[in-house]
């Protein structure tokens, strides 16, 4: 069983490695005969090429800014939105529950040409809300808070209520401070997906200052093809983020993906 775990964890993270190597090697030896899996000479030169040829920190910082205000909307948005369906009692409420989670079925791809002709309508084409607003909702984010806010006992705002609490403390006091693994799991789904986008971003920016590092990274494939330790620099740049994140949150994400029963 050891063995192909170890197997399996190998299988994940050598080409990660690999990918580092690449982007740490000079440029005679990223292609060298047998191949260096330890780069000697070490050295940083494709990082700082990299940032001389390319507006990399502008796309990191577009990336990051993007990631973290789609995020907190998604959070805010999907939460209340959870709230509503896990302890309001509203006609109609399962069924626009299950009309809503129905939209999971329809492929991003059906919705990018009306929502691109919305953004153009209002004049959001090459701007940062077009590019964050229609990731800020979330039919998944929902159900997953919703799943989890059903675990939480209702004793808890019962007692609230009889202290003279409104629906919003109750919201805001009681249920986002217990459900921080659903939060933080939603979180870590939310900022992965908006910072790995690729298909919206390309399709609703053409300024090189308003890209994001996934369009970045394609463009600079395209310019410089045959020089890898180039792309694998902006590779490690683009993908370091997400593995600090989730090592951040991985306490969280675990806990919240079990408890919100997505197990499986």
């Amino acid at each position: 069983m050891y063995a192909v775990l170890v197997i399996s964890a190998l299988t994940m993270i050598v080409p990660f490695l690999w990918m580092l190597s690449t982007s740490l090697k000079a440029d005679q030896y990223v292609l060298a005969t047998p191949p260096q899996f330890f780069p000697r000479p070490l050295t940083l030169a494709s990082y700082v090429r990299l940032a001389e040829l390319f507006p990399i920190e502008r796309m990191f910082a577009n990336s990051l800014l993007v990631a973290t205000l789609t995020t907190g909307g998604q959070l805010l948005t999907c939460s209340m939105a959870a709230y509503a369906f896990a302890r309001m009692n509203f006609r109609g409420r399962n069924a626009l529950f299950l009309i809503y989670l129905a939209t999971l079925m329809i492929p991003f791809q059906v919705t990018i040409t009306p929502l691109f002709i919305l953004m153009r309508y209002l004049g959001w084409i090459n701007t940062y809300q077009g590019l964050i607003l229609p990731g800020v909702f979330s039919a998944f984010g929902t159900f997953l808070l919703r799943q989890f806010f059903l675990t939480i006992p209702r004793e808890f705002e019962e007692a609230a209520y009889m202290d003279g609490a409104s629906r919003w403390t109750v919201y805001w006091r009681i249920i986002l401070p217990e459900s921080k693994p659903a939060l933080a799991t939603l979180g870590v789904f939310s900022f992965m997906g908006s910072w790995n986008a690729f298909l919206w971003p390309l399709f609703v920016v053409r300024d090189e200052t308003l890209m994001t590092l996934p369009v970045g990274l394609a463009t600079l494939h395209g310019r410089w093809l045959t020089q890898w330790n180039l792309v694998m620099a902006g590779t490690v740049i683009t993908v370091l983020p997400m593995l600090i994140i989730y090592l951040l949150a991985q306490q969280y994400f675990v806990k919240g993906v079990a408890l919100s029963g997505l197990k499986g």
